[in-house]
């Protein structure tokens, strides 16, 4: 039997509950993996609230993990029991000791990329690929905006833009927060809501604006972030921690400068095998020749998820969060 974090209904952290579960042979296909680490996401708060929908009630839940390789179904060809992968897609169901996987959503762990590093940086250090590499390429000595710079995907983007000559603003909740951005590779920070953000942008950057704007935070930033733009300037806004983004009249766009605004998706980008190979082959470069770190702030037992979502939710954790099995 495998222990499984799952919910019937949807609601706040109270509805996850652990259930064991007989998990079969693979189907044709499939993988049977024993995970080792398993990353808690913001995401994954949004399946448990309803905000995205799930398939069917009860629901598994989590979309990021590393293992070991337990079995292979009919058909799969690369994968052998013993190998160590991980993957940051596909149905919901990360949130347990043992599980099945489509096998198109894994990939292999290369040497010198443990678990928990792993499990800490699939699902958010390709974000932060294809937010900087796909969706808009900030040129090197470009200023750009990454709100929520001190958590797990934030303090990754640091690293990255400092890695590529980019001037990243960081926004954070606390001097604490703005403390470790900085350390992490941001060019400047700003304390929100404390600090007026497109005020502190216009002074950063003699009035220029900027080009970009990265926003995980959603509804209460969404102003704010179009505040921060150049006429003809893009939006990126990939995340809801504070909500969703809802009747926006798009009239506000031509009034603040022809600006452009995109709500992208890591499932859209690793849609096909090779994106996803693409990807994580970026990814694993930038741990291996030191480029990348991931800080691990917090570690939950497995059976421990539901106050794991409540850290998350009261906006206490700083870098990465893992559940361990």
């Amino acid at each position: 039997m495998s222990l499984r974090i799952q919910f019937a209904r949807h609601g706040g952290p109270e509805v996850l509950e652990g259930a064991d579960v007989a998990v079969p042979a693979p189907e044709p296909g499939e993988l049977r993996i024993r995970h080792r680490a398993i990353g808690i996401n913001f995401v994954d708060t949004y399946l448990r609230e309803g905000l995205y929908p799930v398939a069917a009630l009860p629901s598994g839940l989590g979309s990021e993990a590393a293992g070991v390789v337990e079995a292979v179904g009919a058909g799969v060809e690369g994968f052998a029991p013993g190998d160590r992968v991980a993957y940051a897609d596909g149905p919901p169901g990360a949130y347990a000791e043992v599980r099945l996987l489509p096998a198109r959503h894994a990939v292999k762990l290369p040497p010198g990329v443990d678990f928990e590093t792993a499990a800490a940086l699939m699902l958010k250090g390709l974000t932060v690929q294809f937010l900087l590499e796909r969706t808009y390429r900030p040129v090197p000595g470009e200023a750009i905006l990454w709100w929520a710079a001190a958590g797990g995907v934030g303090l990754l983007a640091c690293q990255w833009a400092r890695a590529a000559g980019l001037r990243l603003i960081g926004v954070v909740g606390s001097d604490a927060k703005a403390e470790q951005a900085r350390a992490a590779g941001a060019w400047a920070t700003i304390v929100w809501p404390r600090e007026d953000v497109p005020a502190r942008v216009r002074e950063l950057t003699g009035g220029a604006m900027l080009r970009v704007v990265y926003d995980s935070v959603g509804r209460d930033s969404f102003m704010a972030s179009l505040d921060c733009l150049a006429p003809f300037a893009l939006l990126v806004s990939f995340g809801n921690a504070s909500g969703p983004v809802t009747g926006v009249d798009l009239g506000i766009l031509a009034r603040k400068g022809s600006l452009y605004v995109t709500r992208p998706t890591l499932a859209t980008h690793l849609a096909t095998r090779e994106r996803l190979q693409d990807g994580a082959a970026a990814l694993f470069r930038r741990v291996q020749d030191g480029t990348l770190s991931v800080r691990v702030g917090q570690r939950w037992p497995l059976s421990a998820a539901a106050a794991a979502h409540r850290a998350l939710a009261a906006r206490q954790t700083v870098g990465a969060s893992l559940l361990l099995p």
